[in-house]
Order: C-alpha cells, then sequence, then structure tokens
C-alpha cells in the first residue's frame, strides 16, 4: 500500500520534530533545556543521561523519515511515531498529576506533542486494524 499524502506529511512532521529534538538534547542540551526555563549545571552523571535519551529520540526521528522514502521502513516509522508522540505526552500527563504544573513552554510541548499523536493516529488509522503482513507488503490497485 502507498503511503497517502497525510501518512507521509505525519511521518515527515513527527520526523522532523523528533530528529530536531533529540539532535538539540543530545549536541546542545544547556541550550535545550534553557528554552524551558530549566538550568543544567555540569554533572556529567546528569548530561549523560539527557544525551542518551536524546540520541535516541532522533534515531527514532530518522526511522520515522526513511518510513517516507523506503516501503520496507514504512511500519517501523509508523510504530516509532506513533510510539514516541504518544508516549511522550502521556509522560508529561502523568507529571501534571504527579508533580503538579509545568511552566508554560512545558505545555507548549505537551500542545504540540498531543497534535502531532492526533495526525499520526489520522494519518494511519486504516493501517493500525490490518495485519502486520499486509503493512509493507505492496496491494495490488483496484
Amino acid at each position: 500500500m502507498r503511503p497517502n499524502r497525510l501518512e507521509t506529511t505525519a511521518l515527515g512532521v513527527a520526523g522532523f520534530t523528533a530528529l530536531t529534538i533529540g539532535a538539540f538534547i543530545l549536541f546542545m542540551p544547556h541550550a535545550f533545556y534553557a528554552s524551558y526555563g530549566i538550568t543544567l549545571g555540569e554533572d556529567a552523571n546528569l548530561l549523560s543521561e539527557l544525551r542518551a535519551p536524546g540520541a535516541g529520540l532522533a534515531a527514532f526521528g530518522l526511522l520515522m523519515l526513511l518510513g517516507i522514502r523506503q516501503q520496507a521502513a514504512r511500519p517501523v516509522g509508523m510504530a516509532a511515531a506513533l510510539t514516541v508522540f504518544i508516549a511522550f505526552p502521556a509522560g508529561r500527563l502523568v507529571g501534571l498529576a504527579v508533580d503538579g504544573m509545568p511552566s508554560g513552554n512545558v505545555i507548549g510541548a505537551l500542545v504540540v506533542e498531543l497534535i502531532i499523536a492526533a495526525l499520526c493516529l489520522a494519518a494511519f488509522r486504516r493501517r493500525l486494524w490490518q495485519p502486520a503482513s499486509s503493512l509493507s507488503t505492496p496491494q495490488p490497485t483496484r
């Protein structure tokens, strides 16, 4: 099944967002977290713990973008997009319930993540209910 424009858009937006944020966390954690009003020190342990998931997020972003061009990678890209953009807002909602209200910038990130999650769910809804074997196999056009 060829991707439609909405699927391509969802993978592009999700992939670009994840890759960009992940790369910023990986290579410029001080600047990234300062945009949320968080001051990081020079603790190598903390920076390592932030950079590692940043690299993972960037890698997921690359998988999402790869899913646009390579049919075999599309199901993986879609799964990555749904996982990242459902898990991140879920984690933030747990934080709201347990820790209280964060800064406006963090709430803004939550809203963006929810929008991307909704875009991915809308784009991939017809594929979500298909058997896994039919997701990456070319389907004859009727």
